[in-house]
């Protein structure tokens, strides 16, 4: 082995060390509160009436749903619009199906 690469090889390993950095994923300021455990816990009290919690894993968003509609509109609507959904879920992401129905309201990149 000839003596610049011994000393390339000598000088790397010199320098490949490990490089600390700060953490900054750890705040060091302590945390100062705004409010007293009384006004949190009337906080925590009020969301807790103020109805379900939404962030829950048993949270069930369709318990109360009232819908506005019939059975049949929506499966007319459905029918109406599975073309297109179906043309916008394919291959060309809709290109072709809105170069066919052009209204006059689509624009095309760049334009």
């Amino acid at each position: 082995m000839n003596r610049t690469a011994l000393s390339a090889i000598v000088l790397a390993t010199a320098f490949a060390g490990n490089a600390f950095a700060d953490d900054i994923t750890i705040d060091t300021t302590p945390f100062v509160s705004s409010k007293t455990r009384t006004e949190v816990q009337a906080e925590l009290g009020q969301f807790k009436k103020s109805g379900p919690n939404v962030w829950s894993t048993q949270y069930n968003p369709l318990a109360r749903f009232q819908s506005g509609k019939t059975r049949a509109e929506v499966t007319a609507e459905y029918r109406a619009e599975r073309n297109a959904v179906a043309a916008f879920t394919g291959e060309d992401s809709g290109s072709a199906y809105l170069a066919l129905h052009n209204d006059g309201n689509t624009v095309a990149a760049g334009e």
